[in-house]
């Protein structure tokens, strides 16, 4: 399945050798790990929680996946994203994929974590010294999604 929503960390290496195997006409792999960090917007933060709409969250993903790969040539992409509470260093999610050249990898894989952080229904809570807050959503990330946006 090229969706995964856990609350269990994760082998990343595990995750890759997975998706490759059997398959000689990959040519190059990408992937992304996303870690939790312990500052935020400049304050300190001490854990986080990760939560998630079950079924929704994983329909929503795999359609960015298909997207992916109508629009480049990659033969298999995997998502694995971790729920509940997160600590600093914690792996948040892991983006595989796959492809003959290099070209198309990177950019299925940008694209497809760029489309995690605005399209895909989580919701994230921080703990910090202030106490618990909801994070919004960053001007950034649209941004960044807004490039693969088709045009015309």
């Amino acid at each position: 399945m090229p969706v995964r929503i856990q609350s269990e960390d994760f082998d990343a290496g595990h995750e890759i050798a997975t998706l490759r195997r059997g398959n000689q006409q990959i040519g190059a792999i990408a992937s992304f790990i996303g870690v939790v960090r312990d500052t935020n917007d400049g304050d300190r933060v001490a854990e986080m929680t990760l939560e998630h709409y079950p079924g929704m969250t994983e329909k929503s993903i795999a359609a960015i996946i298909d997207q992916a790969k109508a629009r480049w040539r990659i033969f298999d992409a995997l998502v694995v994203h971790r729920v509940g509470l997160l600590k600093p260093l914690d792996q948040i999610v892991l983006v595989v994929v796959t492809s003959g050249h290099r070209g198309d990898a990177f950019a299925a894989c940008e694209f497809i974590m760029d489309y995690l952080k605005t399209r895909a229904p989580f919701w994230k809570k921080e703990q910090t010294a202030e106490g618990e807050q909801w994070v919004e959503a960053r001007a950034s990330d649209d941004i960044a999604a807004e490039r693969w946006r088709l045009k015309g």
